[in-house]
């Protein structure tokens, strides 16, 4: 049998060196976090705040851009329009500069046809030109009997005439043309004018009618 020392207990065996607190850890307390997680948290919300900014700054650069991007195709719009407003005018400056150049040809085939000399071969070509000529645009004005218009007339020849109540064109000598809106040539005219004193007359004539009917009591009816 062995024999057991009166007042000694067992006690378990310690590593040397380590105190008798590392033998057993002490629990943390219930509720208080670590302190890393409070660092991480921190680091976090400074990530979080440099995002922030450099996503600010992205949209900051991209309405810049954006609005940039907009100018230059406005600009660009701009831009066409004015070439292509540029180039119609220029293309009507040289439609309109050969077309001058074209009309004592169209002169001569119409005094040609005046004269019933526009036949065979020269008839054909005189037509064709004509044709072309329309096609490009050329229009012809000026009738005999319409008011005279000093914007688009040119008075050639001038009298006077009991039956006209304005200056009017009693023969076309030069027809007109015009191209679009422009006046290649203004249509040479012989105009009249009413004769002096006509108006005095009708007038006076009408007031000698008017006291009749009036001391006749009226004019008759039917």
């Amino acid at each position: 049998m062995t024999e057991e020392t009166p007042g000694f207990e067992e006690k378990p065996d310690v590593p040397s060196g380590a105190t008798p607190d590392d033998a057993e850890p002490t629990a943390a307390p219930e509720g208080a976090a670590p302190a890393g997680d409070e660092s991480a948290a921190a680091q976090a919300q400074a990530q979080l705040a440099g995002l922030t900014a450099q996503l600010d700054q992205v949209r900051t650069a991209l309405g810049e851009r954006t609005a940039d991007l907009q100018r230059l195709q406005a600009e660009y719009q701009n831009y066409r329009r004015r070439v292509e407003r540029d180039r119609i005018a220029v293309k009507e400056v040289a439609i309109a500069n050969l077309l001058t150049e074209l009309l004592p040809v169209l002169d001569d085939i119409g005094r040609a046809r005046d004269h019933g000399e526009l036949v065979g071969g020269f008839k054909s070509v005189g037509e064709s030109l004509e044709t072309v000529t329309a096609k490009l645009g050329l229009q012809t004005f000026g009738k005999e009997g319409e008011p005279f218009d000093p914007m688009i007339h040119e008075a050639l020849m001038h009298s006077y005439a009991p039956d006209v109540t304005e200056t009017t064109c009693v023969a076309i000598l030069q027809p007109g043309y015009r191209f679009g809106e422009r006046t290649i040539r203004p249509a040479r005219v012989a105009v009249a004018e009413p004769q002096p004193g006509a108006q005095a007359v009708k007038s006076e004539d009408a007031t000698a009618e008017a006291a009749d009917d009036k001391e006749s009591g009226g004019p008759d009816e039917g």
